[in-house]
Formats: structure tokens, sequence, C-alpha cells
């Protein structure tokens, strides 16, 4: 989507607003000992008392109001009853939805209580390595360019990056052209960010694996090599300097 009058732009922060309160109410009340049922129940009271429709499950039929992926998931876990979250679980909520024919999407991963599984670092590096691309989002930059930036950040920190996951155009839907605002380089990608236009930028910043394949349920996506995956997510309408994030609300 393209910003084309302040209208646009008001109905993109209304929206975008609520996904992010309802990601930092999610992330406040989950608790060790809960199921992820219980967690995605609440959201989607959130999304509710605000008139806003769950994006994942009007595009897609998905089993859950919310995204709530544990350990070893990547993204699109399905939000069971027998998902119980315990101590020191590496947790990612993603949130997305639709109010007044706009959609805005955001996520973020973080521990659960006490990092006794040494998180931290991982959960850390992703949400500072998205804070800098974002900081190097303007009009013109070339959509690839962060895509390396990213890619070298991880490595810096000794990670790695999750290779077939990207971040994508929203705003009239869920998702959008540019589809491809990958986290790492494709040098193949000439295509370049639009001043006013909209996007959800995501991190995947991995320990081990390069690659998310689709586990058997249909929709879970968990690595190829193992280990753990941390994402962070904000929706951005890109300017001529630093973008104005719309989902600043969620505190990642």
């Amino acid at each position: 989507m393209s910003i084309t009058s302040e209208a646009e732009l008001q109905g993109m922060k209304r929206i975008s607003e609520v996904v992010a309160i309802t990601l930092k109410e999610m992330r406040n009340y989950t608790k060790p000992g809960m199921s992820a049922k219980e967690v995605d129940e609440y959201g989607g009271e959130i999304l509710r008392k605000y008139g806003a429709k769950s994006a994942p499950k009007l595009t897609y039929g998905f089993p859950g109001w919310t995204c709530i992926s544990i350990n070893n998931e990547i993204a699109h876990g399905i939000p069971h009853a027998t998902k119980i979250l315990r101590e020191g679980d590496l947790v990612n909520i993603d949130v997305s939805a639709e109010l007044d024919g706009y959609w805005a999407d955001n996520g973020g991963s973080f521990v659960l209580g006490n990092d006794v599984h040494l998180h931290l670092p991982l959960v850390n590096a992703s949400r500072n390595i998205l804070y800098k691309a974002l900081r190097n989002i303007r009009g013109g930059v070339k959509i690839a360019d962060i895509g390396k930036l990213i890619e070298k950040e991880a490595a810096k920190a000794g990670f790695t990056v999750i290779r077939n996951l990207a971040g994508h155009g929203v705003g009239r839907g869920l998702h959008e052209p540019p589809e491809d605002i990958l986290n790492c380089y494709e040098r193949r990608n000439k295509e370049r960010f639009r001043k006013n236009s909209v996007v959800a930028v995501e991190t995947f910043i991995s320990t081990r694996s390069n690659y998310a394949n689709q586990a058997n349920d249909g929709w879970t996506l968990i690595g190829n090599k193992g280990g753990f995956v941390a994402q962070h997510e904000h929706t951005i309408v890109i300017t001529d300097g630093e973008p104005i994030i719309l989902t600043a609300d969620n505190e990642i």
C-alpha cells in the first residue's frame, strides 16, 4: 500500500496501534503453566474489543486468532490447548489484523520468565538487528541491501538467518508487494523501497537453521537444521528519512 491521503495514514495508524497493543498485552499476560490457547484467546478478546478481525483467520482460515510459536517452532505456530508454556521457553507471538479495510502486522520473540536456557542473546540480536535495519530504510534504498545488512549483522553476533522467510508489503491486505524483504542478500532483486509505501519488516535470526520447512500440521514452520529462531517485526511507513514505525506501541 502507498499512503496517498491523511485518511489512509490515520487508518493505518489505528489498526497498527491495535495489533501493537494486542501483542504487548499478550506478552505481559503470558505466564508459565498457561496454554498457548489461553494466551491466544486473550489476544482474540483484545482484537474484538477494538472491532478488529484476526488477519490469519480471515485470510487463511488459520486455527487461532494469533500465531504462537514455542522453542524450535519458527513461525505460524498453532495455539493449541495442549501447548503448555514453561519457564525459560522461547516464545514468539505474531499478531496481524484488519480494521476498517486496513491491515497491519507485528511480532516479537521473548523469553518467558527466567532465561534458564540462555535464549536472551538470540532474542536481543533479533531485536537490535531489526532496529538497525529500520534506521537504514528509506525511499530509494535497495531491498537487497537491507537483506545484506541483516545477514551481516547476524553473522557478527554469531548467528545466521532464515533465508526463505521475508517481510512484505501490507495495508489493504495482509500480504502485498514487495513480498521479498529477505533477511539475506539476493543480488537478482533490484527493487527499491518506495517513499510513502507501507511494509512489514521482520528479522528471522537463527542459531543453526537457514531454511524453514513446514511441519506435518500444515501450518507450523520449523528449521531445517534444528536450533532456535527469534523474530521481531514492525509495520512502517517509508519516508525520505527514518521510517514511521506504526506499531511502536508493542514496545519490542
